[in-house]
């Protein structure tokens, strides 16, 4: 059976869309949790399990940099699949009648809750801890006056009452998950979306308008480009590039091979499909 790496521990978001990527892929996996999403990637780069599902952009905050930073530096892997999950931050206690004083979740949903945080608990203080579901559980056992921001299924797993739902500060709070493996393993599809290209340029006047010329000629659309510091000297910067793979493959490879010319070094994490979570399915894993 293959292994499929997600965040964990169990009953975080992470786990919910691993779940919801097995289901979608129509055979069994095994899941196994992973303490830091660099861990789950890195699980993959080594071959103990065949995939992993990590988060890499939320509709609120933006980009997660340890999911592009390791992709980037540390691994040589490919994007098989994408996945856009509905996030639905809920605020758990064990005491729904003590007051909170202390809020604990992941960086990610404090900022996203954070006009709620302002306006409901403006005295309570917030500790960040590497996942949802790491929330749930140090409320579970810190006890009275604790809370987390965390899922459903964390409140059932770590026996939490659920005293306020869809906190987050927008309702159409989005996370999109790449489905990463090994070069060897990746399924190729027929029906692609989306395509992501990391690079690095000089940093001379005018060297990222050659670049992004290539592409804009051959009227390839690109879709979201990113700067991250390039790890070699300040002001040296890497870019993250995605790009409509939805063209004639020719031209796109011409494209790609011309911009490779005016890079250092580019990596080409490959075209893959981008599928929408359905609240049906969604509903069925709850």
């Amino acid at each position: 059976m293959k292994k499929l790496a997600f965040l964990g521990p169990h009953g975080t978001n992470s786990e919910e869309a691993a779940i919801y990527m097995a289901n979608l892929r129509k055979e069994k996996m095994n899941l196994v949790a992973y303490n830091t999403i660099q861990d789950a990637i890195q699980a993959v780069a080594q071959k103990n399990v065949d995939y992993c599902l990590v988060p890499v952009e939320n509709s609120i905050e933006g980009s997660v940099r340890i999911t592009l930073d390791t992709l980037a530096h540390d691994v040589d892997l490919m994007i098989e699949s994408e996945l856009i999950w509905s996030v639905h931050n809920q605020l758990l206690t064990k005491n729904p009648n003590a007051k909170i004083h202390t809020i604990i979740s992941h960086i990610q949903p404090l900022a996203q809750c954070r006009e709620y945080l302002k306006s409901h608990y403006p005295t309570a203080k917030t500790e960040s801890v590497s996942s949802t579901a790491r929330a749930a559980e140090k409320a579970s056992c810190y006890g009275d006056g604790y809370a987390a921001i965390a899922t459903k299924t964390a409140a059932d797993l770590y026996n939490l009452q659920i005293i306020d739902t869809d906190i987050q500060d927008v309702e159409d709070n989005f996370t999109r998950f790449i489905l990463l493996t090994n070069k060897d393993k990746v399924k190729k599809y027929q029906d692609v979306a989306n395509m992501m290209i990391i690079c690095q340029i000089d940093g001379r006047a005018g060297s990222l308008y050659e670049l992004l010329g290539d592409f804009a000629c051959r009227k390839v659309n690109m879709t979201r480009i990113e700067s991250r510091p390039a790890r070699t000297s300040l002001g040296e910067y890497i870019f993250f590039i995605e790009i409509d793979a939805n063209v004639d493959k020719d031209i796109l490879q011409e494209a790609l091979v011309q911009a490779s010319k005016k890079c250092f070094w580019l990596k080409n994490l490959g075209k893959f499909p981008v599928y929408k979570a359905s609240n049906k399915l969604v509903n069925e894993i709850n």
